[in-house]
This record gives C-alpha cells, structure tokens and sequence, in this order.
C-alpha cells in the first residue's frame, strides 16, 4: 500500500466515524460511551493523517 493509498483509506475511515458520530448524537438517548469511543478513534485517525502528510 502506498502512502498516498493510506492515506486516502484513513480518510474514508475517519469519514465513516463522523457519520456514526452524527447518526449517534442525533439519536433521543445517546450513548456516551459509544460517542466516546467513536470521538477517540476519529483523533487517532486524524493524528495518523497528519503524521503520514507530514
């Protein structure tokens, strides 16, 4: 897998939590736990970005 080809899958990755982010908080009784979780993994995901684009 090239760089740029990782990049691009993080993207998408990071791109697929904000939507469960959304559809999560939009929810009557979110779960917090699961906005937590999904919150963590989207920075981590973002920190790698960064760090690949560096």
């Amino acid at each position: 897998m090239t760089l740029s080809s990782r990049i691009e899958s993080l993207k998408t990755r990071h791109s697929r939590i904000d939507q469960k982010i959304s559809s999560e908080g939009g929810r009557p009784r979110p779960d917090a736990r699961v906005l937590m979780t999904l919150k963590l993994e989207k920075l981590k995901i973002k920190e790698e970005i960064e760090r690949l684009s560096s």
